[in-house]
């Protein structure tokens, strides 16, 4: 029999695809000063640019800098144009080019090491759009062939590889992820970053069922408001989802990685709407004591 998981302390972060108008040094500092647990840090070229030069040095400041303010991270991918300034999110895994494919994959395998410098909790990624007149057979190879590599280096780094379903990819809703994982044969390193509006959006059961549901395969955790059927990431109180049952079932799954505030739209209200969402998440939370660590707190 399945012992029930420990109650888990709910840490959150916040994205820096929502702080873009802001440095990555001040967006941080921000956030530790508004009393998030950590980050969810996209590798862009405004806040720490996989692609420029000396990476290896910058990523260690940035370590630094995570320690002394206390914050956890994880390493997200989602940059729109850091790859190709004219197509969004483009070369994707699933790219009819394979030197385009091979591109994406050396990006997400950077990423790995980056959060491996870092001690980030996991590494988020997605599949990305079906090109236009590609099958779907072909489209799961190319993709099930592109990660290859990189759940390689995430079992070698010793970081998980949290793969999110997106509304609109090949990859887009839980039953997806788990027809990845077996034609994958399901390897240890890759789990699921599960986005509380996408469960909203487009899944079947409601965001608080799609937790446990996922539960055993929880990596990493991204969150925001959203409505049923529109793919459109809202400040909380916009949207739909209630939310309190959403942390009780996150609580009760013993999950231990961060919990990302996702509002990439709106950087223009950015500090604004990070404390705006932690006080809203805040009471939200379960009544129970052990769920929201105390300031100056033991983490896990």
């Amino acid at each position: 029999m399945t012992p029930t998981p420990t109650p888990a302390p709910i840490r959150f972060g916040y994205g820096t695809n929502g702080l873009t108008d802001l440095r990555l040094d001040d967006a941080l500092a921000l956030l530790a000063d508004l009393g998030y647990d950590g980050v969810g840090l996209t590798l862009d070229h405004m806040h720490l640019d996989p692609l420029a030069p000396e990476l290896a040095a910058r990523t260690r400041q940035v370590g630094r800098r995570l320690s002394q303010l206390g914050l956890d991270v994880t390493i997200e991918t989602g940059a729109r144009y850091v790859l190709d300034p004219r197509r969004k999110h483009g070369p994707s895994l699933l790219d009819p080019d394979p030197a385009g494919r091979a591109v994406r994959a050396e990006l997400l395998v950077t990423a790995v090491r980056v959060a491996a410098e870092l001690g980030a909790h996991a590494v988020h990624c997605f599949s990305g759009i079906t090109p236009d007149g590609t099958s779907p057979d072909t489209a799961w190879q190319r993709l099930t062939e592109s990660l290859a590599p990189v759940i390689d280096a995430a079992a070698t780094a010793g970081v998980p590889l949290a793969v999110e379903p997106e509304p609109g990819h090949l990859l887009s809703t839980l039953a997806d992820f788990h027809h990845l994982r077996r034609v994958l044969g399901d390897p240890s390193p890759l789990g699921l970053t599960l986005d509380i509006g996408h469960c909203q959006c487009l899944e079947q059961s409601s965001p608080a069922d799609c937790v446990r549901e996922a539960a055993p395969w929880l990596r990493h955790v991204q969150i925001e408001d959203m409505r049923r059927g529109v793919h459109e990431h809202l400040p909380f109180g916009d949207g739909e989802i209630d939310f309190p049952p959403v942390l009780d079932a996150l609580a009760a799954t013993g999950y231990r990685g961060l919990t990302v505030v996702e509002l990439p739209r709106h950087s223009h209200a950015g500090p604004d709407l990070a404390e705006r969402s932690l006080d809203f998440l805040r009471k939200a939370l379960p009544s129970a004591p052990d769920t929201l660590l105390p300031a100056g707190g033991a983490r896990c």
